[in-house]
């Protein structure tokens, strides 16, 4: 791919028109993996409530959330907001008011990231208070999140 064009976007530097593909498939696999995350913690949480606390199967979950948030969701999570800021410069988006509509459910995204982080550690605490409900319906925060993202960015709206 030219340095000319790259998916249609008008790149503002040209060195960096080479480097946008890999940024942006970069982008992409974090956010897959970090989506990911943000859809089975929450469901994670449901099936943990109905562990007894102390218990082999809640010191599983246990195990189960930390290496999911740890080892998965945080660092996606970092490589999102590292790479999407590049890829708005790069691509020239600033002034594109989709892009600010998708920027308010990123953020969304990021405070059900820092809530679940919480959250998961009450578990680890056996100090969790919440029902199964809840947990179901937080469970839709990151998936309405992820529809509106989605349709921001490939529809663009408010052109």
């Amino acid at each position: 791919m030219g340095a000319s064009k790259v998916s249609g976007c008008a790149v503002r530097c040209r060195a960096m028109a080479e480097f946008y593909p890999w940024i942006k498939a970069v982008h992409i696999i974090a956010v897959i993996a970090w989506m990911a995350g943000l859809l089975y913690l929450p469901r994670l949480f449901v099936y943990h409530c109905q562990a007894e606390p102390g218990s082999d199967k809640s010191e599983t979950f246990k195990i189960m959330e930390r290496r999911l948030f740890r080892a998965i969701m945080d660092p996606a999570m970092a490589v999102v907001w590292i790479t999407g800021p590049m890829l708005v410069y790069f691509g020239g988006f600033w002034a594109d008011p989709w892009f600010w509509a998708k920027g308010f459910f990123i953020v969304v995204l990021t405070i059900a990231h820092h809530a679940f982080g919480r959250w998961r550690k009450h578990f680890d605490a056996d100090a969790n208070t919440r029902s199964e409900k809840f947990y179901r319906i937080a469970n839709e925060v990151p998936t309405l999140a992820m529809i509106a993202i989605v349709v921001l960015v490939v529809v663009k709206p408010f052109q």
